[in-house]
């Protein structure tokens, strides 16, 4: 089979398409013919050699969508529709960015549906992340307000589909005032412009800070956000789009508002059940739920697809297909 291999951390350059055996299959583990993933921020990292847990040469790719070929046990048949994601694909074990993948049952997700492959590809990572973020960490359910920080990313947009789909007000934020109206028309109740300090502009144009920040920039903006919400709120740091893992100089009882409470997540596949997940995807299919996409490449593209990626230019999720194109 054809894989893209990385043997040492850097830039795209360092993805190299090799012909590789398609892995034997095994109980517990399903055999899965990939036809597209999606692109994440944490492959990113990893192909830079930031997680030093992940050792080369390795396969990335933590989420794929495509059919059964062995089950190895699993309850769905040859040439059923799965995602499989999370669970240490790509990192503790070869990937997605391959033609098959070896998955154990506990990240593989059967799914019923008619979406395209390139469009079911965008969904699982980002609508797990999403769910996991909105209501493991930030228990929305208790909360009336939402700050989405980083608004424009592809989970900033799925977090603002997901929080007004339970009725709650959601403010965003983006760095570009061009950006505005595409967030509103999207259903945004507050669009803020971010240069990296808005706690203050939230006191003074709103006159209340929100119950819940989602803050998806992550180190850069993390002190500030913390005071984006009242006593009782809580924040949740979920990605790190600014680039920053290491928060410098951190002083909790200065940094960290009275009664505000700080959380992350990185959660896995098992913070969201199959009926969830299939929930998710029956809204998309029938245009209940607009997640937003970005450019789809093609298999033997996925050096231009990290090159965008790198860049900050694909205006939602970059989706790559099988390699057989469908």
């Amino acid at each position: 089979m054809k894989a893209w291999v990385i043997r040492e951390p850097g830039g795209p350059e360092k993805l190299r398409l090799e012909e590789m055996p398609v892995p034997e299959p095994r109980r517990g583990w399903a055999l899965i013919r990939v036809r597209g993933f999606g692109l994440n921020r944490s492959e990113w990292f990893t192909r830079r050699g930031d997680s030093p847990t992940v050792k080369f040469p390795r396969v990335l790719g933590i989420e794929c969508v495509g059919e059964i070929v062995d089950p190895g046990g699993l309850a769905a048949k040859p040439g059923s529709a799965v995602a499989a994601m999370m669970g240490g694909m790509g990192r503790q074990f070869d990937g997605s960015y391959a033609e098959y993948t070896l998955v154990p049952h506990e990240c593989v997700f059967s799914l019923r549906t008619k979406l395209p492959w390139e469009k079911l590809a965008a969904l699982p990572e980002m609508l797990q992340t999403t769910h996991g973020s909105l209501y493991t960490a930030l228990e929305i359910g208790r909360a009336k307000s939402l700050l989405v920080r980083g608004g424009t990313s592809s989970i900033g947009m799925a977090a603002l589909a997901l929080a007004k789909k339970a009725g709650l007000r959601v403010g965003m934020t983006t760095r570009d005032p061009k950006k505005a109206a595409e967030l509103t028309a999207a259903g945004a109740d507050e669009v803020w412009i971010d240069h990296g300090a808005l706690a203050e502009q939230i006191t003074s144009g709103t006159g209340k800070p929100y119950d819940r920040v989602l803050e998806l920039v992550g180190a850069t903006t993390l002190l500030d956000s913390l005071r984006c919400v009242g006593r009782g709120g809580i924040v949740c740091m979920t990605g790190i789009l600014g680039g920053s893992w290491v928060l410098d100089h951190f002083h909790p009882m200065g940094d960290v508002p009275t009664a505000v409470k700080l959380t992350s997540y990185s959660g896995e596949a098992a913070d969201m059940t199959p009926a969830q997940l299939q929930n998710y995807v029956d809204l998309v299919e029938t245009d209940k739920l607009e997640v937003k996409t970005g450019p789809v490449f093609k298999f033997e593209e996925l050096i231009q697809a990290h090159t965008l990626m790198d860049e900050n230019r694909a205006g939602g999720k970059i989706v790559v297909r099988g390699s057989d194109g469908t």
